[in-house]
């Protein structure tokens, strides 16, 4: 892939919109292209200062009589004897209005409901960071199947305190974790491995969410609560497997208080 074909896909990549085949000769190429990598890392900045500062406009009061106006000037001009011939005008101009108004309403409806939800937007990303954490030496920045080393290490990265448990007797060994951000806040990622699996847990301090599973791209995504955490596990597990991991992890939690 050349540096053409990236930047016209970074958008794509960004949204997490790219098959797996696409995004990793992408991401190869950024590995290599100080230049595309500047790139994406601007675009990422442009993303995030358009959710922040992007705004609506409503139409202005006066918008019914301004159409009321140019209807009325673009209608034929006919004999009128008629005083019922005016009422008729009318009433054709008030269908019109209405009509458009209709029209406009579905389509601000049509809009609305196409939107994705703030869950569809945070499971893209999660899915998107778990794929590039596949990524050679992307996977951790603390190394350890230590929870008390890996736990110390966020200290001072985040403003919270992660909780971290090894599950190595369970068959989920604690390989390591990596700091991460999710809807422009910095969180943790713990990193597990189940036989040639790997487990992305990202957690950050939430209100109680309930619990939701789903696929995403080729990848499962489950979300819990505990501890005043939101958790998210993302990996290449079936649906099962990782349902059976994240009970181990919420038992473990639970035991640990």
């Amino acid at each position: 892939m050349n540096c053409q074909q990236t930047q016209e896909l970074m958008s794509a990549y960004l949204d997490a919109e790219l098959d797996a085949s696409a995004a990793l000769r992408l991401q190869e190429h950024l590995d290599d292209c100080d230049g595309c990598r500047a790139a994406l890392t601007e675009l990422e900045a442009l993303q995030r200062r358009i959710a922040a500062q992007a705004c609506q406009h409503q139409a202005p009061p006066h918008l019914r009589h301004r159409i009321q106006a140019a209807l009325a000037a673009q209608r034929p001009t006919l004999p009128r004897p008629a005083k019922r011939q005016k009422t008729w005008s009318w009433a054709w101009i008030n269908l019109g209005l209405a009509t458009m108004a209709s029209t406009a309403f579905a389509v601000t409806l049509s809009l609305y409901l196409n939107q994705p939800s703030t869950d569809t937007l945070i499971e893209q990303e999660l899915v998107a960071s778990h794929f590039r954490a596949l990524m050679p030496n992307h996977l951790a920045d603390v190394a350890s199947t230590d929870q008390h080393t890996v736990k110390p290490w966020f200290a001072g990265k985040l403003d919270f305190s992660p909780p971290v448990h090894d599950l190595a007797a369970e068959g989920y060994p604690l390989i390591g974790g990596r700091l991460d951000y999710v809807q422009q806040r910095p969180v943790a990622a713990l990193v597990y491995r189940h036989h040639q699996h790997i487990i992305n847990v990202y957690v950050w301090p939430s209100a109680p969410h309930g619990t939701r599973q789903g696929q995403r791209q080729g990848f499962q995504v489950l979300r819990w609560a505990q501890e005043g955490m939101m958790f998210y596990a993302v990996s290449d597990l079936n649906p099962q497997e990782l349902a059976d991991f994240a009970r181990e992890l919420r038992a473990k939690a639970a035991g640990s208080m």
